[in-house]
């Protein structure tokens, strides 16, 4: 049911396209991968699955295979009446338009719990994956596909080398694990890096006291000089006294503190 390679080059050939850089288009050409996707991501009969970026369907048969409901988000107006043509008569709701300008509070009305299952173009999948966890509390559930570098971001734990401001801001709002990975293969064009399968799980209500704008500033402004300690990188921020009140060493930088961490440091500048 799935799509193969040659069934990606001839959809492409009959209605003379090719991938559009661009639009960080990669389509995966492999019934196995899209098959793997959609079982880690658990949806099943009665699924209600938002896909960003369908393509040419391949992982949409996938995800309708295993009894989901999809609604299909395509930026490409090209593609959108090939992947109408794909899904004829499946339970397959496309929307037209760019991922970051739909209005998600319309579009998911008819139901109160969904999952995003996507393989997400590369130039726009941090962006979209922090901003749908911001503003999209209807979604309870992610499974993307993403280059490793960027999964390996989402996924990072305090102390590890790929933390960054995507890593404190994910676990702000939900548990982030990298589930598997992908190698260029299977893909049509192959990328030149290996892609990343990350689960991420909502939290019923954040882990933390403080609000994310407050700790997002102060992220932001030390991890902006990542490279100097916190007492120089947040000194326009963070007093002394502060530091001491939520107990974080100011000498430290701020790849060594997690979640918990910027929540009492947020918490003490927001008190005084």
């Amino acid at each position: 049911m799935t799509h193969s390679s040659a069934d990606i080059r001839a959809l492409l050939d009959r209605h003379g396209l090719e991938a559009r850089r661009a639009l960080g288009q990669n389509f995966v050409v492999d019934p196995n991968t899209v098959r793997r996707i959609a079982a880690l991501s658990g949806v099943g009969p009665g699924s209600n699955v938002v896909e960003i970026g369908p393509g040419l369907g391949s992982l949409t048969l996938a995800l309708v295979e295993a009894g989901a409901t999809v609604t299909a988000v395509e930026a490409d107006k090209d593609l959108v009446p090939i992947l109408a043509e794909v899904v004829h008569g499946m339970p397959v709701r496309i929307i037209e338009g760019d991922a970051r300008e739909v209005d998600w509070n319309t579009e998911l009305v008819a139901h109160e719990s969904w999952q995003l299952v996507a393989n997400l173009p590369y130039n726009i999948a941090t962006p979209l994956v922090l901003d749908m966890l911001r503003d999209v509390p209807q979604i309870q559930s992610m499974l993307v596909m993403v280059q490793l570098e960027v999964g390996e971001r989402l996924a990072a734990k305090a102390g590890d080398s790929a933390i960054g401001i995507p890593s404190i801001l994910t676990a702000y709002h939900g548990t982030a694990r990298v589930v598997g990975r992908v190698p260029p293969t299977v893909f049509h064009p192959r990328p030149r890096v290996d892609s990343a399968l990350v689960r991420i799980d909502r939290h019923a209500a954040p882990p933390v006291e403080a609000a994310r704008r407050d700790i997002e500033r102060l992220v932001r402004a030390a991890y902006g000089q990542r490279r100097k300690m916190l007492r120089r990188s947040l000194g326009d921020l963070v007093t002394p006294e502060q530091f001491a009140q939520a107990d974080v060493d100011p000498q430290a930088r701020p790849e060594t503190l997690d979640l918990a961490a910027w929540d009492r440091l947020a918490r003490a500048v927001e008190a005084t």
